[in-house]
């Protein structure tokens, strides 16, 4: 199949870039978006040019490093699929692809089609984790999790952390990756003693990378390649309300746990 491509190149974040058209002909049908990336790469580098850089590490859909815009749709067009498992058989002989980097205040562009995604390590470092002191490893059946609270959890905890949420958000919110991972944290009995100051300190994180604020319009799980579901962000807001009311209580504001 042949293809025509327009591609964002810029040579660093305070670059101007542009959209640059390249021809991809013979490309397979069964190779994956990256590969086809790859192959216009090599060209690229047999003809002395400079190749487009993009993020990719395991190429199995479960790393999130990938993550291009294809056709103004994050991941591309087909559903519940990272770009590096979307494969070129679900475009057409002839296409034109328009192929961008994620657009979001909170996600400068880095060079080419790589954005700097080191705002969703600092939200996690602001609170995503669980304290607990070292020592032996309990036993594992010693905190009963009921089932249906772990499935919840493993659902929320599907996040990859790839940041299609927020390329294809029109307010460039994170709320959907801020709140799988408060989620899948905060149904866990682990998480309990520290659930309301980590929501208060994770949003509050978020709100100073730049983060746009969330409207409701749900594109975010529309192109989730997890399938995360935005009623996490409903529970985000819910206890983070109640977190509100909770540290603003009393002279010492107490943070250690929630309201019970």
């Amino acid at each position: 199949m042949n293809l025509t491509l327009y591609i964002w190149r810029q040579a660093r974040g305070e670059a101007e870039g542009r959209l640059v058209r390249y021809d991809a002909p013979d490309i397979n049908p069964d190779m994956s978006f990256l590969e086809m990336l790859d192959v216009v790469n090599e060209r690229l580098i047999h003809q002395g040019e400079r190749p487009i850089e993009f993020e990719h590490d395991c190429r199995e859909g479960i790393c999130g490093s990938c993550g291009v815009v294809v056709d103004g749709i994050a991941h591309g067009p087909l559903p519940a699929t990272a770009t590096c498992q979307l494969h070129m058989r679900h475009f057409k002989d002839g296409d034109s692809l328009t192929i961008e980097p994620w657009r979001a205040k909170g996600f400068p562009v880095v060079q080419d089609l790589v954005v700097d995604r080191g705002a969703f390590d600092r939200i996690i470092q602001a609170g995503g984790f669980i304290s607990a002191s070292t020592g032996n490893a309990p036993e594992a059946n010693s905190l009963p999790v009921g089932k249906d609270v772990a499935e919840l959890a493993m659902d929320a905890a599907e996040c990859i952390g790839c940041g299609a949420c927020v390329a294809q958000c029109p307010n460039g919110a994170a709320h959907l990756f801020t709140a799988a991972k408060l989620a899948h944290l905060g149904l866990l009995p682990q998480g309990q003693p520290e659930r309301y100051q980590r929501v208060v300190a994770m949003v509050e994180r978020m709100e100073q990378e730049g983060f746009g604020s969330c409207s409701n319009f749900r594109e975010c799980e529309a192109v989730c390649p997890k399938q995360v579901s935005s009623h996490w962000i409903s529970r985000m807001n819910r206890d983070y309300l109640k977190a509100q009311l909770f540290l603003d209580r009393g002279p010492e504001k107490k943070r250690a746990s929630g309201p019970g």
